[in-house]
């Protein structure tokens, strides 16, 4: 009863730190779309970091432009896989970074979802004008932290074994 008990604690913790990961998201877009659509970028440091609204109908780097049911089921198919893999992975303090990657990977989906439903787009407005970077958003901050986290743990990190009780956890 007591590792039921911490099992729903920590998806509590999940579902809330998600929720905050995508009222944060949101609330920097609405932000940006108040303050910055149809205005001249605000400049942070000049040719180096500014603030640019964009809309952003496709994925990274432009790709897959307004494929909406390409973008749904992605989603889902990310959400439910990050989901199984979060109640695969032990309770155990060691497990923690994989778990805190899986929250913000979650919370980076729902916020452009949220954007794709609500708008047809996703808005977009950091840029990085030094390396001329595609402007992005705190979901995709999310999205990419969680990844480059999970691929430093893989290699680094984690042994092989441990990794093989996660994926054989469900049979």
């Amino acid at each position: 009863m007591n590792n039921q008990y911490c099992r729903v604690k920590h998806y509590i913790i999940a579902v809330i730190f998600i929720a905050a990961g995508v009222f944060l998201d949101q609330i920097t877009k609405y932000f940006a779309l108040i303050r910055l659509k149809d205005r001249e970028p605000y400049i942070i440091i000049k040719d180096v970091f500014h603030l640019e609204y964009l809309e952003n109908r496709g994925a990274a780097f432009g790709l897959f432009q307004n494929q909406r049911i390409f973008f749904f089921c992605s989603v889902a198919v990310i959400c439910m896989a990050v989901i199984w893999f979060y109640m695969h992975v032990p309770m155990e303090k060691r497990y923690f970074p994989l778990r805190a990657c899986a929250v913000l990977i979650v919370s980076g989906a729902f916020g452009n979802f949220i954007d794709r439903v609500r708008l047809n787009y996703v808005v977009d407005f950091f840029y990085f004008k030094l390396i001329d970077f595609p402007i992005f958003n705190v979901a995709d901050i999310f999205v990419t932290v969680a990844a480059f986290l999970l691929f430093l743990l893989l290699c680094f990190y984690y042994k092989e074994e441990e990794l093989e009780r996660i994926l054989h956890s469900g049979k």
